[in-house]
C-alpha cells in the first residue's frame, strides 16, 4: 500500500466504521469490538504514514476540484503529522474508556454515540492532512455538524440549549468571519493553498491585519474570549464528550487551525509586521488569565476544566502570534502535552461521577482513599497542565516563554508565569481534599474505583503525561521540521 493511498483510507475508514458500527447496534459487543477495531486501524495507518513521511516521501492526493484551481487535497505535514499522531492514539484511548463509562452510567443512545464519535475523528484527519484552506473549512464545518448529536446527546432540555449555543457560536463565526477571509484571500491572492512562507507577501499591511482578525476569530473553535461560550456550554455532554471536545479533535481542531493560517497563509515572517497579530497575542493573553480567574470561581468539576480548557487553548494562539520558531514550537508542542494532560481530568471527573456519584470539587474530600488510582491519575494530569516535571507539560511552556522572550515580549512572559500560578490554584486543591482531607460525611458506602475500562484509559492517558517528559523528541523533532526555514 503507498503512503497516498494510506492517506485516504486514514478519512475514510472512520467513516467505514461508522455503518459497521450502525450495522450491529442490536449487539452490544460486536458494536463496541467495531469502534476499537476501526480506532485501532486509524493508528495504525497514521503510524504508517508517519514512518513513510519520515523517510522523507512527499505524500499527497487530490479528490477532485471543487473549481479548476481549488480541490478537495490533502497533504502530510509536520503540524497536521502531530495532530494526527495526538487523535488517532487518543481516540482508540477514548473508545476504551467509553465502554466503561457508557455501560457504568447506562447511557441511552449508545450506538448513536459511536458513529458520530467515528465521524467526528474522520472530520479531525481530514483537518490534520488538509492542503489548502477550502478543504480545511469544509471538514471544520462537518466537525461541528457530527459533533453536535454527542453534545445535545441525552436530549434534555438543557442539552438542546447547550447545543443551539455550540451550534450557533460554531457556524456563526465560521460562516461570518472564516468564510469571509477565505474568500477574500483567494480574491487577492488567488491561491489559498497552505504554502510555505505562506501567501500574503503582496498583501497591504491593513488588508492583511484585517484578514488576520477574521481568520482568528473566525475559529470559533479556538475558544478566543468573547467567542468562549460554547465550550462550558457543552459540558452538559457525557464525560466521553467532553473529552472529544477538550482533547482529540474539536478544540485542538481549532487551535491547529489558527497555528496552519499563521504559518502557511501569512508566513512567520509577514505575520511579524502585521500589527493586529500584537493585539491577538494579548487577547490572548487575556482569554488565559481571565478564564483561569473565572475556573478558580467553580464548584462543578466539569466547569472548572473547561474553563481551563479555554485558558490554555489561548497558549498555542499567543504562540501561533509570537512569529518565531519558539513560539510555534511551543504551540504546536501544547497540542499534545494538553491533550494528554486534560483527557486524564476528564477520564478522573468521569469515573467519579459514575463510581462516587459527585460533581462538585467540594465534595471531594477523603476520595483518594476510596479511587487512589484515579485521584493519583488526576495529580498527574494536572501536573501537566501546570508545567511541572516529571511531565510533558513542562516542554510546551519552556519552548512558549522562551519565545516570548525571543519577540521581547516580557508582560507575555509574565501572563504565562501568573497563569500557571493561577493554574495551580484551581487544580492542585482537588487531589490535596482528595488525599489529606476527612472523607465527606455524604460519601456512598462502598465506593470503589471506575470500571476497569475507564481505570485502563486514565492509567495509560496518565502514563502519557509522563512519557512525553522523557520522550518529547517525536513532536518536538516534527516542530523543528515544521520550522527549520524560519
Amino acid at each position: 500500500m503507498s503512503p497516498s493511498v494510506a492517506l485516504t483510507l486514514a478519512i475514510v475508514v472512520p467513516l467505514i466504521g461508522t455503518v459497521a458500527i450502525v450495522c450491529l447496534r442490536r449487539a452490544p459487543n460486536w458494536r463496541e469490538t467495531a469502534t476499537l477495531t476501526t480506532a485501532t486501524t486509524l493508528l495504525l495507518l497514521i503510524v504508517y504514514i508517519a514512518s513513510a513521511f519520515q523517510s522523507g516521501n512527499q505524500i499527497a492526493t487530490v479528490w477532485w476540484y471543487l473549481l479548476p484551481d481549488v480541490p478537495i487535497a490533502f497533504a502530510v505535514e509536520p503540524l497536521g503529522l502531530l495532530f494526527a499522531l495526538v487523535a488517532s492514539f487518543l481516540w482508540v484511548v477514548t473508545s476504551i474508556y467509553s465502554i466503561g463509562y457508557m455501560r457504568g452510567h447506562g447511557e441511552p443512545n449508545q450506538t448513536r454515540f459511536y458513529a458520530f464519535f467515528a465521524i467526528a475523528l474522520s472530520c479531525a484527519i481530514g483537518i490534520a492532512f488538509a492542503a489548502n484552506m477550502v478543504t480545511l473549512f469544509i471538514f471544520y464545518e462537518a466537525l461541528t455538524l457530527a459533533t453536535f448529536p454527542l453534545v445535545t446527546h441525552r436530549g434534555s432540555a438543557e442539552a438542546k440549549r447547550a447545543g443551539r449555543v455550540y451550534l450557533g457560536i460554531l457556524l456563526s463565526t465560521s460562516i461570518g468571519l472564516q468564510l469571509l477571509a477565505i474568500v477574500w484571500t483567494w480574491q487577492l491572492t488567488g491561491s489559498l493553498t497552505f504554502t510555505e512562507r505562506g501567501i500574503m507577501h503582496d498583501v497591504d499591511d491593513t488588508t492583511a491585519g484585517i484578514l488576520l482578525l477574521l481568520f482568528v476569530f473566525g475559529v470559533g473553535k479556538a475558544a478566543l474570549m468573547p467567542l468562549h461560550r460554547w465550550l462550558p456550554a457543552a459540558m452538559v455532554a457525557p464525560t466521553p464528550v467532553s473529552a472529544l471536545l477538550h482533547a482529540v479533535a474539536v478544540v485542538k481542531a481549532g487551535v491547529f487551525t489558527v497555528l496552519k493560517i499563521a504559518i502557511y497563509l501569512f508566513g512567520t515572517e509577514r505575520l511579524a509586521t502585521i500589527a493586529t497579530a500584537d493585539w491577538l497575542a494579548y487577547a490572548a493573553a487575556a482569554t488565559i488569565l481571565i478564564a483561569s480567574l473565572v475556573a478558580l470561581r467553580q464548584d462543578n468539576l466539569k466547569a472548572r476544566l473547561a474553563y481551563s480548557t479555554i485558558s490554555q487553548l489561548s497558549y498555542i494562539v499567543l504562540g501561533a502570534m509570537l512569529a518565531n520558531r519558539w513560539g510555534i514550537i511551543g504551540g504546536g508542542m501544547h497540542i499534545a502535552t494538553h491533550a494528554f494532560g486534560k483527557i486524564t481530568l476528564f477520564f478522573c471527573a468521569g469515573a467519579i461521577m459514575v463510581s462516587a456519584h459527585k460533581t462538585e470539587v467540594s465534595e471531594m474530600r477523603g476520595l483518594g482513599r476510596a479511587m487512589p488510582i484515579t485521584m493519583a491519575a488526576f495529580l498527574l494530569g494536572s501536573i501537566s497542565i501546570i508545567g511541572l516535571p516529571p511531565t510533558g507539560g513542562l516542554w510546551s511552556k519552556w519552548y512558549l516563554a522562551v519565545g516570548t522572550l525571543h519577540a521581547d515580549q516580557w508582560i507575555l512572559l509574565g501572563v504565562l508565569l501568573v497563569s500557571s500560578v493561577l493554574n495551580v490554584a484551581y487544580l492542585l486543591p482537588i487531589p490535596i481534599r482528595a488525599f489529606f482531607s476527612s472523607a465527606s460525611p455524604s460519601a456512598p458506602e462502598g465506593m470503589h474505583e471506575a470500571p476497569l475500562p475507564m481505570l485502563m484509559a486514565l492509567s495509560v492517558s496518565a502514563l502519557g503525561c509522563i512519557v512525553l517528559f522523557f520522550y518529547p523528541q517525536t513532536f518536538f523533532e516534527l516542530m523543528t521540521k515544521l520550522v527549520v526555514s524560519f
